[in-house]
């Protein structure tokens, strides 16, 4: 294969319009040492290779980076956003520690969530999540690692969200410890109030704090509590070797809660006079630093997913709360995201650290979809395959049909039945590498394993499938040569869902791979698609070799 062949070769095959010769002549070049012919061109091996390499031939783009506009408020980007981002395990009884804030810096995550409560000696502020036997962790230690980790994966902002049990004295020694640690990286509004969310990159560089005051949190977990009395998960029926399915959003999934009563949803709050007058007594100096303010105003559903067009906030909301609201209030919650932060957290029921289908807060705008990050799992992989995109830096800007607004004032509808916009047709030939990485009897004592895989849709609960290739046994390199077509009416927040498993007659399947990746950035083409463990590491050497092209 000659550079004129491989030239065409992308263009026609990889859809790289635009790839020249001198390209094409480069990566024969970068493959020389396979191919005694190499200033002639490829051989046979020597293309297999360059196919197979996901250096040179990854799924997504890795020359794009940030490519998105990043000059638009916050509020108009889905953000990486961690759940008590503090905890090493489950939410019970797991210690407390820096090390799971700085793991997920690290990995990219843009929003750090620290439950503040007071010491046992009621001088300083320890870190840990209340009224359980979680152990504490000083705060001074967690913010000093997030200023030294917040932009090791990425340089937009970091937000540090603030769930606050303390006193005013305490609060003001908060103030000055993160006045202290931050210094001029703190973003610090000049009004006490935003008319609008700067954008991120106007806060590159930047920490930013969000937090309402404190008798509002105590209300809210006293409420939470009764609400959400923690016990165990039921297992769920498609619950196999690698984990629980992501749940559907296709009806039926607010039944399962329908012991809760109407007004429980948001009633429960205080009222904005008494939430100011509770801010009145807080620090001075604490409340300065407060870019995003949060809290729910009284009146029910209707009153909280008011926009005030003088003043943005943050709401924050269960995923309970939020399935609850959008069965009734869709279009509302996508016309307060437009300008507004809604933060979606896990419900209490989730004491070891599980995680939702992130979907359900995306799809009405949610841009603060809240998860534990010190976990695994279908969700989480969802989670870290949307935060992909973008160069991973953390901000993916949303979709314009969640920020559009038409001439008769009116908004996206959630639920609304979308025609087909593309169709994403996905080969799956082979796959390799396990030979390498895993040992040669861990799927099978006596003989190599029976691979099959699995491959889908996350998305709008329309375009959501997840369907599966035949198992080919005894073999270390399957190839499948399988082709599935999956129809999309709203691809711009559809995830590629993949996953490998070794078929066991006699016990669960094992996990051989995984990964999630964005539709509305995959490259047209034969590619190499690297696969992660269930914990979101990149095997070395397994990967699949997968065409995609949209119809």
């Amino acid at each position: 294969m000659t550079a004129t062949h491989l030239r065409s070769f992308l263009a026609e095959v990889q859809r790289e319009d635009n790839a020249t010769e001198e390209e094409a002549q480069t990566i024969i070049d970068g493959h020389k040492h396979l191919s005694i012919f190499h200033r002639r061109g490829l051989n046979l091996e020597s293309f297999f290779n360059y196919l197979f390499s996901h250096h040179n031939n990854p799924p997504l783009s890795p020359s794009i980076g940030v490519h998105q506009d990043m000059s638009s408020p916050l509020s108009h980007y889905f953000i990486y956003t961690g759940h008590n981002s503090y905890l090493t395990g489950n939410q019970l009884s797991s210690d407390c520690s820096d090390i799971p804030i700085i793991n997920a810096l690290q990995k990219g995550v843009r929003v750090i969530e620290l439950d503040i409560w007071p010491n046992e000696s009621k001088d300083n502020v320890d870190v840990l999540h209340g009224r359980t036997l979680t152990s504490p962790v000083a705060l001074i230690k967690c913010l000093r690692s997030i200023k030294q980790h917040a932009f090791v994966a990425s340089e937009y902002p970091v937000v540090i969200t603030l769930e606050d049990h303390l006193t005013p004295d305490l609060q003001a020694k908060v103030a000055e410890m993160i006045t202290r640690t931050f210094g001029d990286t703190l973003f610090a509004p000049t009004s006490k109030s935003l008319k609008e969310f700067p954008s991120p990159e106007s806060l590159k560089r930047r920490v930013i704090i969000s937090t309402k005051p404190p008798k509002e949190y105590l209300e809210a977990k006293e409420v939470q509590e009764t609400e959400e009395e923690p016990q165990q998960e039921k297992p769920a029926d498609d619950e196999e070797a690698w984990g629980k399915e992501v749940p559907s959003l296709r009806g039926g999934t607010i039944s399962d809660y329908k012991n809760i009563e109407d007004d429980d949803v948001l009633d429960d709050e205080e009222d904005i006079d008494e939430a100011e007058k509770s801010r009145q007594d807080a620090a001075d100096e604490y409340r300065r630093l407060i870019a995003i303010h949060a809290g729910k105003p009284k009146g029910g559903l209707t009153e909280c997913l008011k926009v005030d067009p003088d003043k943005v906030r943050r709401l924050s909301l269960s995923e309970l709360q939020l399935e609850k609201a959008a069965e009734t209030h869709g279009k509302e919650i996508v016309r307060f995201t437009q300008r507004n932060i809604l933060r979606v957290y896990p419900k209490g029921t989730r004491i070891t650290s599980t995680n939702y289908n992130p979907l359900i807060g995306w799809m009405h705008g949610a841009q603060m979809v809240a998860f534990n990050m010190q976990g695994y799992g279908r969700s989480l992989w969802l989670m870290q395959g949307m935060f992909k995109a973008n160069g991973g830096c953390g901000y993916v800007k949303k979709p314009d049909f969640l920020l559009k607004v038409g001439q008769n004032n009116e908004v996206f509808d959630p639920k609304a039945h979308l025609p087909v916009k593309t169709t994403l047709k996905v080969t799956i030939y082979m796959g390799e590498g396990w030979f390498h990485d895993f040992k040669h009897t861990h799927f099978d004592k006596f003989s190599p394993p029976d691979f099959y895989a699995r491959v889908g849709i996350a998305g709008v609960p329309n375009d959501t499938v997840m369907k599966k290739t035949e198992k080919v046994e005894d073999n270390w390199s399957p190839s499948w040569n399988q082709v599935f077509e999956f129809p999309l009416a709203v691809p711009e927040l559809a995830l590629l869902r993949v996953e490998v498993h070794e078929y066991d007659m006699s016990e669960k399947d094992d996990f051989g791979g995984q990964t999630c990746l964005p539709v509305w950035e995959l490259r047209s083409g034969i590619r190499a698609v690297p696969l992660y463990s269930r914990n979101g590491d990149k095997y070395a050497n397994v990967k699949l070799l997968m065409r995609f092209e949209f119809i």
